[in-house]
């Protein structure tokens, strides 16, 4: 079983992203175990603050380091990444040749109300990736439209076509993790 380290781009408590990430949870099946990571207590990229880090920074490179691979859940906010993604993505890639990212298997998910998902905030966030050499799942694309109802409180996929649709993008995570998967 992959051991994959979720990082969701909201911190609210009733995210429709936080929704989806525990939506994706209950439908991995026995391949892929799903880790949403506590972001709560990350404090915002700063350099200085590698002369002590954090405890809360120190796990989170534990934590992205021991993963299989990385799936992020991201919102799309004022047509871009939001912050919680982007400091995740920096405070992995720091300090200097300690990065986490290089080769790292990598995935990418979001919803929103809005008919493209967060299309847009998943194109900035794949141009920032690849900066840090992550090894990025091309395709399936997940830009979802949430609608009410769609996730219901148990966090089960109530259409079955967008269950279909999500266990497909699984799938070939599940098989992008694998050792000597395409690169």
């Amino acid at each position: 079983m992959h051991q994959v380290a979720v990082i969701v781009g909201s911190l609210r408590r009733e995210s429709i992203n936080l929704r989806l990430a525990h939506a994706l949870a209950g439908l991995a099946g026995p391949a892929l175990q799903l880790n949403l990571l506590d972001l709560s207590d990350l404090p915002l990229y700063n350099d200085d603050l590698w002369q002590a880090p954090p405890d809360s920074v120190l796990r989170l490179k534990r934590e992205l380091g021991a993963a299989d691979g990385v799936l992020f859940v991201t919102p799309e906010y004022n047509r871009g990444v939001p912050a919680v993604t982007k400091n995740v993505v920096d405070w992995g890639s720091r300090p200097m040749g300690q990065s986490v990212w290089p080769g790292k298997p990598t995935a990418i998910v979001g919803t929103s109300p809005g008919a493209i998902g967060t299309a847009v905030a998943q194109s900035q966030l794949r141009g920032v990736l690849a900066s840090c050499g992550v090894r990025l799942l091309g395709q399936a694309e997940v830009y979802l439209q949430n609608k009410p109802g769609l996730i219901a409180d148990d966090f089960s996929v109530t259409d079955e076509k967008t269950r279909g649709f999500l266990q497909g993008f699984l799938g070939k995570f599940a098989a992008h993790l694998e050792p000597g998967a395409a690169r």
